[in-house]
Parts: structure tokens; sequence; C-alpha cells
């Protein structure tokens, strides 16, 4: 048995337990500890349209994912003498804690020149506060959620209400419409025919088009397929795993089951591509995928002999016909040992006996296949020295290379 048989014997490239894969992934890279937050923000010095927008362009780049922005309300200061504001609202949803957010926010309050002073009000160029934070209910000298004086304020009240109508007020148990009824402080608010944008709309991929995403092993492409999903609201379509007829039988030997075992999995591919795509979400606006049919060529070019093979390309050949092209396809090339390191933090058993020579081989052989082809626009994302799950600058740059043309 080759080197290369050997290593399959015990982890087959494919055979890797998707639901349990699946679940990990999303809840490590997507969910795990994220909250919605609404943050009231507030300007009434110097430009306070570019005010509110560097606000939220900055909680995009430093907090998370923005889901809905109010129109822009403009009212009298409120108990001190100064210009009008404008004031608006978002919703986010961030990993980062109450006081992390809080924090976060108070530095692009001093970068904006904004000095709280706690003798009173004054007027400010900017003015950002977490107004509530899911179920939240947190008393502490720094920091009151939900906000103290939310339910006093129609300022802070009818952006709220233009994204979360239905929010009930955590304490008072009241929807925000009915506190925004209650509310009457002599002093009306006036629309402004100015919209807020979404930092992300300048990333999405246009309505109706595949975003491919695949890389090797460990390299990260269902974290960031879950991600940009979840980021756009885009239709997610993950390669499911099913256990295979043919994968014991491979096990106990490789030479004669190879062949077939390849083709079951062409085949389902093949199937779930196929079938995924022509059910897409009428509300999703563009298609993002952790794998594409092609990857068969990848890891059948390693276990296939060299006339088998050429029989299975003929075969993949004629099913590539009828399968939808990515409109981008994205390679997410990491180094061998952050490959290595990464699949030995998961600490996954059935990843144990994958070798590094095994990784090199895949690593070589999806660079020769995407250099060559030209079914599909493709670009190769370096991810050697970026930490696009934990860090949301480096989540961005990612971002910004696959809207590049």
């Amino acid at each position: 048995m080759s080197g290369a048989l050997q290593t399959y014997k015990n982890v087959h490239p494919h055979h890797i337990p998707y639901r349990e894969y699946r679940f990990l992934f999303v809840i490590l890279a997507v969910v795990k500890n994220t909250k919605t937050y609404y943050i009231a923000l507030g300007s009434n010095l110097g430009d306070r349209y570019v005010n509110l927008q560097q606000a939220v362009d900055y909680c995009f780049s430093n907090l998370g994912s923005i889901d809905k922005l109010s129109r822009i309300y403009e009212c009298e200061a409120k108990g001190f003498e100064g210009p009008a504001f404008y004031n608006a609202c978002i919703s986010l949803r961030s990993k980062f804690s109450p006081k992390e957010v809080m924090t976060k926010l108070l530095l692009f309050e001093q970068k904006l020149g904004r000095e709280r002073h706690f003798e009173g009000y004054k007027s400010r160029t900017i003015d950002l506060d977490i107004i509530l934070s899911d179920e939240d209910i947190i008393e502490s000298d720094d920091l009151q959620v939900p906000h103290s004086k939310m339910h006093l304020r129609d300022f802070v009240l009818q952006p709220l209400a233009d994204i979360a109508p239905d929010l009930n007020h955590p304490t008072l148990k009241v929807p925000i419409t009915e506190l925004l009824s209650t509310v009457t402080n002599g002093s009306g608010l006036d629309l402004v025919s100015l919209w807020l944008k979404n930092p992300a709309a300048q990333y999405a991929m246009p309505d109706g088009q595949f975003l491919a995403i695949e890389g090797n092993i460990g390299a990260g492409k269902t974290s960031l397929a879950n991600l940009i999903s979840d980021e756009f609201n885009a239709h997610l379509v993950l390669e499911r795993f099913s256990e295979n007829p043919f994968l014991p039988k491979f096990y106990k030997n490789p030479k004669r089951y190879a062949f077939s075992l390849e083709m079951s999995f062409l085949a389902e591919r093949y199937h779930q591509i196929n079938e995924d795509l022509s059910q897409l979400d009428l509300f999703s606006r563009f298609v993002v995928s952790d794998y594409f049919i092609f990857k068969s060529l990848i890891f059948s070019k390693v276990t296939l002999s060299e006339d088998e093979f050429a029989l299975y390309r003929k075969l993949f050949d004629i099913l590539n016909k009828d399968t939808p092209k990515p409109d981008m396809y994205v390679y997410l090339h990491q180094s061998i040992d952050r490959l290595k390191e990464n699949i030995d933090k998961r600490g996954r058993d059935y990843e144990s006996s994958i070798e590094v020579d095994y990784l090199k081989r895949i690593n070589d052989s999806y660079l020769e296949y995407l250099r060559t082809q030209q079914n599909f626009p493709v670009k190769i994302i370096d991810l050697s020295s970026v930490d696009f799950v934990e860090n949301r600058h480096d989540y961005i740059k990612i971002l910004k290379e696959i809207s590049t043309v």
C-alpha cells in the first residue's frame, strides 16, 4: 500500500461527519456569544450627517454586523441651549460584551472630540449610547441597560420604533411604540431627507450571483461562508455528507473501492449543488457556498490511479457541463503550518491522521487547477497571517478582496 493510501486508511478526506462540522462552525464562527444591540446616535455640532455616518461606519468595522438603520430625525436640544440634533438608531449583532461595546463607542466619541461632562448636558459632535442589549438588565456605575431615560425621550424612541416597533422594554414590559405614544415633552421631531448607509452594501455580491468558497482542510471555508451569509442575508449552501456505503469497503481495500467511493461522492455533490441552487430563497440577495463540484477532481486525483482518474475526469466533465458556474470563486490559501495548527486546535480524532504531505498535495492540486481553468473568475486569498473569525478587521479585508474586480 502506498504512503498516500496508508494516510487515507483511517481518515478519508471526504469522511467528515458534516452535521457536527457544520454545527461547530456555526456556533464558533457566527453566533457564539452574539448579542443584538440597539445603539442611539446623536450629533449637534459640525456636519451632523457626516458624524452619524462615520459612527455607523465605525460600528460596522469594529463591533459587528449592522442589521437595520432608522431614518434621521431633527429635534431641539433638550435640557440646555444649543443647535438642533440629528438623531438615529441602529441595530447590530456583536460578539463583544455590553461593557466592551460601550468602551469602543466611547473611544469613537473621543476620536470625534467628544468629552463627556457629568455635571450637565452640552453640545457634542457625537453621542453614542447602548439603548438595549437583547433582554439584558445591567446596572453599574458606568453602564445602565436599558438606558435609564430612553422611555422619556421621543428622539430615542422614534428612531428605535422605526427599526424595532414590536420590541418590548425589558423592565417596563411595554412595546416601544406604546412608550413612544406616551411621550409628550412638547417639541416635535422633524424627519430629515437624508439616509444613513449600511457600509456592508459596498461588499455585497450583486443580486442573484453565486459565490463559491473553497480551501484546504482547516482553511476556514465554512466559517467564511457562514459569516458572509449572515452578514448579507445570502442563501447559504453547505456541503452535506452522508454515510457512504463504499466507505467501509474502501478502508478495507482502498485500491479496489477508491473509484466507487469517488464516483458516489461526485454524484452526491452534483445532485446537491443543482438541487440547492434551484430552490433559492426569494428573500436572499445572492448565493454563497462552501464548496464547488470541482473539488471532486482535487481529491480523486490523489486517491485514484492514473487510468482510473482519466476515466473519472471524463465522467466529471459530462456532469460539470450542467452544473451552474460561480460568478466568483474564492480559494482560501493557508500555509501548511497554519493548516496543521488549525486542525490540531480542533482536536478531532478523525483528522488526527492527516499528514503534512497530504495537505501539501491538496494545496498544490488546487493551485494547479485554478491557474489553468478559465470557466469562472478566481480570487486566491492568502490567510496565512490573518484570523477573520476573531478579528473583524481581517474579515472586512477579505470582503474587500472579494468585492474588488
